[in-house]
């Protein structure tokens, strides 16, 4: 129990408190303490019965099954690895990513009668870390190899030949992707202005812990200068085990 707790008390603050909040509200519903229909997002009690949690219960609910083993899995993998890499020191920016892929969950959400959203906010940190390691060669089922970069591409296919489903994938994807070009790619690559910006009160709650802003795909780059800029990015080789993505950066 001491080692569960140590790795537990370990995990970076937003990870740590996703996964938690995922796996305790999953379980909250599972045993029927609370009605699952009421943790999941709907237009009509949303928008007309004004019950505003429903948009964050919807991220953190998800009916417990191997699919739902599947999400914690990637959540703890990926979310751990940008807030330990290219977010690294960085907690205002990883929220204000997280916050931004939350809102664009949920338009869509509504928009698409989505009621539970923990499919394509997992998928888009997934697509994120990929596009920002695209050069990582990563190994899949049955000994295949590829650059990360294709990876959600890979499930995506993975999940249409299992479930015959890809639609929630597709807008996490989507999603991820929209993040990415705006946030790094329009700006870095492509001589952009810079359209996302993080709100200096998310500085205030969560301070820097050291400066600077890393780029993607190849060694980092500092977008803005800042004294003491560092960190990087994952890099190096990252090995599956049972068909899930294992391994270490």
């Amino acid at each position: 129990m001491s080692d569960i707790s140590d790795w537990f008390n370990r995990l970076p603050f937003f990870t740590r408190w996703w996964l938690s909040l995922t796996v305790g509200l999953s379980l909250i519903g599972k045993i029927g303490l609370i009605n699952p229909y009421r943790l999941m997002l709907f237009y009509e009690p949303f928008i007309k019965q004004f019950q505003i949690w429903r948009p964050i219960t919807a991220v953190f609910y998800y009916p417990t099954g191997f699919h739902f083993l599947f999400n914690c899995y990637f959540l703890y993998n990926y979310s751990l690895r940008l807030e330990t890499g290219v977010f690294d020191g960085r907690p205002a920016d990883y929220f204000f990513m997280l916050l931004f892929n939350w809102v664009c969950s949920v338009i869509v959400g509504l928009l698409a009668d989505i009621p539970v959203l923990m499919d394509p906010m997992v998928l888009s940190v997934l697509y994120v870390w990929c596009q920002l390691n695209k050069d990582v060669i990563v190994n899949f089922w049955f000994g295949t190899q590829f650059k990360a970069m294709y990876l959600p591409w890979a499930l995506f296919l993975f999940n249409f030949i299992i479930s015959g489903g890809v639609f929630f994938e597709l807008i996490g994807i989507l999603i991820g992707h929209l993040y990415f070009f705006l946030m790094f790619k329009y700006p870095q690559e492509m001589g952009g202005p810079t359209l996302l910006v993080t709100p200096q009160f998310l500085y205030r709650w969560f301070p820097n812990q050291r400066g600077g802003v890393h780029g993607f795909g190849q060694p980092p780059a500092t977008r803005r200068p800042a004294p003491g800029a560092g960190g990087g990015g994952g890099g190096g080789r990252h090995n599956w085990g049972r068909g899930y993505v294992l391994g270490d950066n």
